[in-house]
């Protein structure tokens, strides 16, 4: 019932006020906290092999496993001279094909240019070569490349120029990658 004679004490609404900001900074709180553990779960979607599996075979030759990401791609993490990148296998490419934003990061320098025919048409890109590769425990020397300046993803093609170094076996979602054996 209101009193006109009784004054309106401001100090009296002051938890009910707290208690709402509460509220409400817990939710803040909670849907970043669903932003993070999404974008997580769609960064493992995309790539499963954020850290590969090495193992060593029974007649001690190195192994790397892959799983197949939900878009049917092989997705590694991996490094090309000392920096961490992400591969996606590509037998369809040449080389190992790095996009143009990256390569002088990765410290590799422009060559010749040369003519690729890619799914988009022809393109333009240029040669080089990897001083080291490495995915999980396979290191390769000295591996050729090329620079593509119109690729913009942020992934390295893991082309021909490594993948018929290796050996590899593709069994339900897994592909299993090995060093060539050669004989003399």
């Amino acid at each position: 019932m209101y009193n006109p004679g009784m004054r309106h004490d401001p100090e009296q609404h002051t938890p009910h006020r707290l208690g709402r900001g509460m509220i409400i900074l817990g939710w803040i709180l909670a849907l970043g906290l669903l932003t993070l553990l999404s974008d997580n779960w769609l960064e493992s979607e995309r790539n499963p092999n954020r850290q590969v599996l090495s193992r060593v075979s029974t007649d001690g030759t190195p192994e790397v496993v892959l799983q197949r990401n939900r878009f049917g791609h092989y997705v590694a993490t991996g490094r090309i001279n000392g920096e961490a990148v992400e591969f996606m296998v590509d037998t369809g490419a040449s080389d190992v094909s790095v996009p143009g934003s990256l390569a002088a990061q990765l410290g590799l320098k422009r060559g010749a240019p040369m003519r690729y025919q890619t799914a988009n048409g022809t393109i333009t890109g240029f040669l080089t070569h990897i001083d080291r590769l490495e995915l999980g425990n396979l290191v390769l020397h000295n591996v050729p490349a090329s620079i593509n300046p119109a690729y913009q993803e942020d992934d390295i093609l893991l082309g021909m120029s490594v993948l018929k170094r290796l050996e590899f076996t593709q069994r339900g979602d897994t592909l299993t990658l090995r060093p060539l054996v050669t004989t003399p």
